[in-house]
């Protein structure tokens, strides 16, 4: 059976993903799944870099807007409405675009990850929250070592710093009862063409940190404000990036300056592990057009109508 066909732009913020969807989606029928985990929630619109009413009417997007901020939207829940979303717009013989990404989310998409039911999803919080709360009780080298016991391989590759990605093995020896270091590569579910932008890494962290000014101008202090009064009920505002710095400053912890400065820091370094596991994780096609713009679109045009024609 012939795969469905769908492009996937990936990259940190401010590297042109946007621009380049709206540009793809008028050339070839196409139709915009947001791939990024907090994109789901209503309200969230300048912190999650959403795009604009004005943008949304150039081409169909799907998976903005869909749940209100004290509802949880898992990876399950992605994965099960974005499939149904690619076989309808496929229908349509319009082509579906996948755009952004938060990890797992692309993942449990890309790779038909078996991700259990609804109810298999509330037990794999049950068994996260059991692991972050062991993180608060004890040190980072403690949930490494935890994890070194039960799968010495995965340990081996996965920093103690990075305590996600650890409590993320642990989650999944727990939940599947096969080690994080023995899961099988799995076979693209579809016919995917998987695009990813950057650029040279000090250029990268300027934009970020430009991006953030302009949130800010924009009115980023008074959302962040907005989910600070409803964070008792809504995990995800706690989560979310460019959010949860400001929760101490609202608490009169901090300056703004600092939690500005805090949200700066927390883009740079999410925008390095998104990059890590985007060239860890998935096949990617690499491009840059914020320092080739002209070159390099050129190249994504004519290697995404090769794609096609295969």
């Amino acid at each position: 059976m012939k795969k469905e066909k769908i492009i996937v732009i990936v990259g940190p913020t401010g590297v042109g993903k946007t621009a380049l969807s709206l540009q793809v989606a008028q050339q070839l029928k196409g139709e915009i799944i947001s791939g990024d985990a907090m994109q789901v929630y209503r309200h969230l619109d300048i912190g999650t870099a959403k795009v604009t009413p004005a943008e949304q009417a150039i081409a169909p997007h799907h998976l903005i807007d869909v749940a209100d901020i004290d509802e949880r939207f898992t990876a399950f829940d992605f994965q099960q409405q974005g499939q149904q979303l690619i076989t309808k717009i496929t229908d349509r013989q319009h082509l579906p675009l996948i755009v952004g990404g938060t990890g797992l989310y692309l993942q449990a998409l890309l790779y038909d990850m078996t991700l259990g039911s609804a109810t298999d999803a509330e037990q794999d919080f049950s068994i996260r929250n059991k692991w972050q709360a062991y993180l608060e009780q004890h040190s980072e080298t403690d949930l490494w070592q935890a994890l070194a016991k039960i799968d010495p391989d995965a340990a081996a590759k996965i920093p103690a710093a990075n305590t996600r990605r650890v409590i993320r093995a642990l989650e999944v020896y727990e939940t599947t009862g096969v080690l994080f270091s023995q899961q099988k590569p799995k076979e693209l579910r579809y016919d995917t063409f998987i695009i990813g932008l950057n650029c040279e890494r000090p250029v990268l962290y300027e934009r970020i940190n430009q991006r953030v000014d302009q949130m800010v101008d924009a009115g980023l202090i008074e959302e962040a404000g907005w989910a600070y009064e409803r964070r008792a009920t809504s995990p995800q505002a706690v989560r979310g990036i460019g959010y949860k710095e400001f929760f101490p400053y609202f608490d009169g912890e901090c300056s703004l300056e600092a939690a500005i400065d805090q949200v700066k820091q927390n883009s740079r370094h999410y925008a390095k592990r998104q990059l890590t596991w985007f060239r860890n994780q998935i096949p990617v096609n690499w491009y840059n057009l914020v320092e080739h713009q002209e070159a390099d679109l050129a190249r994504i045009q004519a290697d995404i109508q090769t794609w096609l024609q295969k």
